[in-house]
């Protein structure tokens, strides 16, 4: 059975242990990620930022995230933001509500601060949900597919697939560099010994890019990249536009709320 013939109401063995957001074409995943951060973001009221964060955690549970590794996400996040939530109540002026060592804490300060926790939150949550348990390469061909510039999607997919294989000559680099019984130390050498090791990682990733290119060529490459699947019948189907209708829904719903 094909993926688009799942889409529109098949089931099979392959889909059964999917978790929803799974079974999703991508495409319509990275529309709603879009559509539901500038909606977020457009909306001030405090309830309809609540409402938006309750719709992005019932979204991580459809796309069933691994709570320990989103947590360890959400706080990092959390800690960037800390300073920012914690000054605000103290320099945004309006009618004082407590006076903790001096200091006064503003109504309006600690609405915004609230604001801006929960719209991160929010956004954080649901982009995880649907573009954080897809696979970049899929990410990337659903971004082409929808009309985003292909040199971008090329760059996106690029990067994706070459990361590793950097990352994999910098331990190599590392590696040699340890061999050799260097040491990190403040001072001169270890300064220039880190400009060694970056220059050298350029040097090889030039030497890399170009040996790709040279064999893009020989196979052919005109700047568009072939998929093996039939494009004409991958479309979105009853579980796509079901999903999006209800997914409107709702941010028609935290929309009204938050613009009234």
């Amino acid at each position: 059975m094909s993926p688009a013939a799942s889409r529109d109401g098949g089931f099979d063995s392959a889909s059964a242990g999917r978790p929803l957001m799974a079974r999703l074409d991508p495409r319509t995943r990275v529309v709603l990620a879009l559509a539901f951060s500038l909606t977020v973001v457009a909306v001030e009221h405090l309830a309809a930022l609540v409402l938006a964060l309750a719709a992005a955690l019932v979204l991580a549970v459809l796309a069933r995230l691994p709570w320990a590794a989103t947590l360890r996400r959400m706080l990092a996040l959390e800690g960037f933001m800390l300073v920012v939530l914690a000054l605000l109540p103290f320099t945004v002026p309006g009618r004082m509500v407590a006076e903790p060592l001096g200091f006064a804490v503003s109504a309006e300060g600690l609405t915004q601060a609230a604001a801006i926790a929960l719209r991160a939150n929010a956004v954080a949550v649901a982009l995880l949900a649907l573009l954080g348990s897809m696979e970049l390469v899929s990410l990337g061909r659903a971004l082409g597919r929808l009309g985003a510039p292909e040199r971008l999607v090329h760059l996106f997919l690029f990067t994706v697939r070459y990361v590793a294989v950097l990352d994999g000559e910098y331990r190599r680099l590392r590696l040699a560099m340890r061999a050799r019984a260097f040491r990190p130390a403040a001072g001169p050498h270890c300064w220039r010994s880190v400009g060694y090791l970056f220059g050298m990682l350029m040097v090889r990733s030039l030497e890399r890019a170009e040996r790709i290119d040279a064999a893009m060529r020989c196979r052919g490459f005109t700047g568009r990249f072939h998929s093996l699947e039939d494009e004409a019948a991958d479309r979105p189907g009853i579980l796509d536009w079901g999903f999006g209708a209800a997914s409107t829904a709702a941010l028609a719903l935290v929309a009204g709320l938050g613009l009234s």
